[in-house]
């Protein structure tokens, strides 16, 4: 595997993981107010099947993340990362129905033109 595969494997599973953590989330609710039910309702989110695939998924992107920097300049694999909130933003809108506005889609046009211009320069 080459360095910008670990780099893009990395934000996959990235994306992956917040994705299935709100998903689930918005499945059980919000969190409660007392503490003994957060505590309850904190442990049936943390031994939720789905929630731990998340889990897996941050563990796997950091050791893709490791790999990555033992052949790249962090100043070269770190501004793929930056598109891991473009890529939620526009998957939330898509998967979890969630809101955007002109001003969001303005920030990611502008993410993305960081990332260009981080390449070409």
């Amino acid at each position: 595997m080459n360095a910008y595969s670990a780099v893009f494997a990395t934000l996959i599973l990235t994306v992956y993981g917040q994705l299935i953590l709100k998903w689930r989330i918005l499945k059980y609710g919000s969190l409660p107010v007392g503490l003994k039910t957060k505590v309850i309702f904190l442990l049936k989110l943390f031994l939720d099947p789905y929630i731990l695939s998340g889990f897996v998924a941050a563990f796997l992107a950091s050791i893709f993340w490791m790999a990555a920097m033992t052949k790249l300049e962090l100043s070269k694999a770190y501004p793929v990362m930056s598109l891991a909130p473009a890529l939620v933003f526009l998957l939330g809108i898509f998967l979890l129905n969630e809101n955007y506005s002109h001003g969001k889609l303005i920030g990611l046009i502008l993410i993305g033109l960081g990332v260009i211009v981080t390449f070409k320069f």
